[in-house]
């Protein structure tokens, strides 16, 4: 029953996200058509890393880690008004520090931006227009935080769908500047009020989710108490945890650096190419870990060691189920699929190969970046932040080595690669770490469901590379190709009587 559940749970945080992600792909064509891979899409892309270093640090990312276990126990161990109490004081702590964020990420702006964008140096309009659009953009870091803040209450109040839809709040705002301001604006301009789009996106992604935090029975309000045990505890938790994350963006930014001393369109490449391997990380790999923390949470604040090892091992076999024959079919047919989304206006063909270059070595890692989620958001539940870290950090270390290596011989693909790589070392090192900790997994379920998907997976990726040939209609092509090769896919899988599969089945037929 509760891995019905998860499935349930991940199908609406699967479904939100996908209609979420469709947007953005529209939002990414928009602004692809009108900046191609040139100065102002690169000193854009350059820019909005800033903010979203803080939206790792203080949104989805370390304090998500922090709070979830926290909010959780308090959810079932104490009484609603100290929760709500409690909610409140982490609200208001939260603002505060964001505001202080915010003012002081706008004046040090020049120096944030030689350190993300070396190589801008030697182009001092792009390192000019990189620091006003990061100055434009600081206060997206004020609101899209909070937003993530209502996200992890939501999601551990078991409601997912309205958080996972949330974000397609930023496309929309995108979207509608690009279609009915930026023609009228000059260039520089234009790429100024996109900025501005991202700041208004970001308010909208809050406020689409605070109805439905109300509707549950919460709300939050203002209420200064910075000895809090709660907020106590949270910081203890984060700390590590921010060193944690912090070596994610160290990894980020290390591909930006490197990115930076290559061709024209390098970072924009980069930043497409992990747009599409997001989609299928994010609706599936990360659905499953957004779901089973709070489950993991929960059991382990009720000492259920044996719903936490089950629905661990759940999440892990649905990830690697659905993802192997994702990350098969983007590098299969990542190229037309960069063609069909990007390649117009002022995007090119050699823009799209540098894009695909970056995502076939990007696919390469998928099931890595996703199974390491979940296994980081096992530790998070034991309110242990601190292994993660450990890992993190020697994950980082290799990653930063295999960059310098490899980004002369392989350009951008090699930057995607030692992401890859790095993901799997990162992934060994918290199982090993994890069984040390609560004893077997079910390693040889995991591996058994494994097997069966990449088989099934390889299969899939034969047919789908000789359908998309059939047709020179790049959307036929395309739709065929991952039409037919889902079918191929359910019915190898089915063949092969993959247990996950029935129980998406199952969840799908009760829908």
């Amino acid at each position: 029953m509760e891995n019905k559940t998860l499935t349930k749970n991940a199908g609406e945080t699967s479904f939100g996200t996908m209609l979420s992600r469709i947007l953005g792909y529209v939002r990414d064509m928009f602004v692809a058509n009108l900046f191609g891979a040139g100065i102002f899409a690169d000193a854009f892309y350059a820019a909005f890393r800033i903010p979203n270093l803080f939206r790792r640090l203080f949104g989805e990312g370390s304090f998500s880690a922090a709070f979830v276990p926290v909010f959780s126990e308090y959810l079932h161990t104490k009484e609603k008004n100290e929760t709500q109490k409690f909610l409140n004081v982490v609200f208001t702590a939260l603002l505060l520090i964001l505001i202080v964020i915010s003012i002081l990420g706008m004046f040090f702006a020049p120096v944030l931006v030689r350190v993300i964008a070396w190589g801008f140096t030697n182009d001092p309009e792009k390192m000019q227009l990189t620091i006003e659009l990061t100055r434009l953009m600081f206060p997206f870091i004020l609101f899209i935080c909070l937003a993530a803040f209502l996200l992890a209450i939501l999601n551990t109040l078991h409601s997912f769908f309205i958080p996972a839809f949330a974000p397609s709040a930023l496309s929309c705002s995108e979207i509608f500047y690009v279609l009915t301001l930026a023609p009228i604006l000059i260039s520089e301009n234009q790429i100024k009020g996109l900025a501005v789009s991202v700041i208004i996106g970001g308010a909208l992604h809050f406020f689409i989710q605070y109805p439905k935090l109300k509707n549950l029975g919460w709300n939050l309000k203002f209420k200064m108490d910075f000895k809090h045990p709660g907020i106590r505890k949270i910081v203890l938790l984060m700390i590590p945890s921010v060193i944690g994350l912090s070596v994610d963006q160290i990894n980020a930014f290390v591909d930006n650096i490197c990115a930076s001393f290559l061709v024209s369109g390098s970072i924009t490449a980069l930043y497409y190419s992990n747009r599409l391997m997001q989609l299928p990380l994010a609706m599936f790999g990360l659905a499953f870990a957004t779901v089973s923390l709070p489950v993991m949470s929960k059991a382990y604040a009720k000492k259920d060691m044996i719903t936490l090892k089950k629905s661990l091992n759940y999440s892990i076999r649905s990830t690697v189920f659905i993802l192997f024959p994702a990350a098969t079919g983007l590098m299969v047919i990542g190229l037309p699929i960069v063609k069909l989304l990007f390649e117009h206006g002022k995007f090119d063909s050699l823009a799209s190969l540098m894009t695909n270059n970056a995502l076939f070595f990007y696919s390469l890692g998928l099931p890595a970046y996703a199974v390491a989620k979940i296994f980081a958001n096992a530790f998070y539940s034991f309110q242990d932040t601190k292994t993660p870290v450990k890992t993190a950090i020697w994950a980082m270390s290799l990653h930063i080595i295999l960059c310098v290596i490899l980004m002369r011989p392989m350009g951008i693909g090699g930057l995607a690669l030692a992401t890859a790589i790095s993901s799997y070392f990162n992934f060994f090192l918290l199982a090993a770490y994890l069984k040390k900790r609560i004893g077997r997994l079910g390693f040889k379920k995991i591996l058994f469901s494994g097997f069966k998907s990449m088989a099934a997976s390889i299969i899939t990726g034969v047919v789908a590379g000789h359908i998309y040939k059939i047709s020179e209609n790049l959307f036929i092509s395309v739709t065929s190709s991952i039409i037919l090769g889902l079918i191929v896919f359910i019915v190898i899988s089915y063949i092969l009587k993959s247990e996950e599969l029935k129980t998406f089945l199952h969840i799908f037929s009760e829908k």
